[in-house]
């Protein structure tokens, strides 16, 4: 069979990637469709992907839609070329790629905000894959998993710490260090937000500066941190995981990592317009298992950050209430192919019930917050 994936950012390019790998071993042929955006072509070169790029942009919003119908125009011409059998993504490029050519389209989304994104693409999926924590219904064809999207290459049985990360960040080996990441706010998704200001920057940083060794991780390369105690993360994107598993702490006003951190046992702060009444449900659910703290303020940042650098049992704690949720979460890099031999229809795969069908697990007070 012949089977096309769109990554549209280098969070995509980690999702489908290991299963990617294991199609094409089991003798398939496959294509990933890909933006030009940050770091995602970087990725797919770094994991020696078959891919094909259909369109660039930077990070701001405009150069996302005034590039739109180009992108559209050329990514169905290379899907047409290439004549898949099933499409994988998470939004309207995979969705409306697959309407054109008649193919069934599997989008697996976690993003509760996009709605206007749901709107127009989830009408065309043969099926919708969402995390069981994901709290808005997207149809008949709506299942969930156990889990969240980052277990396609975060979950224990796919994940593999690289020993080598201290001395590739030039590092001591007991030397603490913390994990700034700002986002660009460039996403569909992301319209009407806002993260950390430059003062909340230059505030954290220096109150952190005193406690540990302070890398920056920024999407839109436009902070400014002359005269702060921190340095930019410079190695390669791909290697960014490996840093985050073995940091004391990451503060964040993105999404995607402050996840990656939870599954990761490294504690994690998120800060940015989203945190509220109307949170999305896999931070509130990670917030209620003690792995992440969403805040609205930089003060609150620093508040809940220092005692975390100070505590002696901070990783014992953290790597106790990761085992214990990721207990009940599925490697979702094998559901991936599952439904991809499977040709998109779900119904009679075990990980997955429609939505509304089945709560996310429970876990045990003895092992969650309360048993700390």
């Amino acid at each position: 069979m012949k089977y096309l994936f769109f990554t549209n950012t280098p969070a995509h390019v980690h999702l489908y990637k290991h299963a990617v790998r294991r199609l094409r071993d089991r003798g398939h042929e496959v294509l990933v469709l890909a933006r030009d955006y940050t770091c995602t072509v970087d990725l797919l070169e770094w994991y020696e992907l078959p891919y094909a790029v259909y369109g660039a942009c930077d990070t701001s919003k405009g150069s996302l839609l005034s590039r739109l119908p180009a992108h559209y125009a050329r990514a169905i011409t290379q899907a047409r070329r290439f004549d898949p059998d099933l499409v994988f993504g998470m939004g309207g490029y995979a969705a409306h790629t697959g309407a054109v050519l008649r193919t069934p389209t599997v989008l697996l989304i976690d993003s509760e905000p996009a709605s206007f994104d749901h709107t127009i693409s989830t009408p065309f999926a043969r099926a919708v894959l969402t995390p069981d924590t994901f709290r808005k219904n997207l149809g008949r064809n709506h299942y969930v998993f156990p889990g969240f999207k980052e277990c396609a290459y975060l979950h224990p049985e796919i994940y593999e710490p690289n020993p080598s990360i201290r001395d590739r960040l030039e590092l001591g080996a007991d030397e603490p260090y913390v994990i700034l990441r700002l986002n660009a706010f460039g996403s569909q998704h992301d319209v009407g937000k806002r993260g950390l200001t430059a003062d909340d920057r230059r505030r954290i940083v220096e109150r952190l500066g005193e406690d540990a060794t302070v890398l920056v991780s920024d999407e839109s390369g436009e902070a400014d941190l002359e005269g702060l105690p921190a340095r930019p993360f410079d190695l390669h994107p791909a290697l960014m995981h490996d840093a985050l598993a073995e940091a004391e702490l990451l503060v964040a006003d993105t999404q995607t990592m402050v996840t990656e951190a939870a599954l990761l046992g490294t504690p994690a702060i998120r800060s940015n317009s989203f945190v509220g009444d109307d949170d999305m449900g896999n931070f509130v659910a990670l917030e209620e298992q003690g792995l992440i703290h969403n805040v609205a303020s930089a003060d609150a940042i620093v508040d809940r950050a220092v005692p975390l650098l100070r505590s002696d049992d901070v990783d014992e704690k953290w790597q106790r209430r990761r085992n214990a949720f990721l207990a009940d979460t599925v490697n979702l890099t094998e559901l991936i192919v599952d439904v991809a031999t499977a040709r998109g229809r779900v119904d009679g795969l075990d990980a997955l019930a429609q939505f509304g069908q089945r709560q996310p697990a429970e876990l045990e007070r003895s092992v969650g917050v309360g048993g700390d």
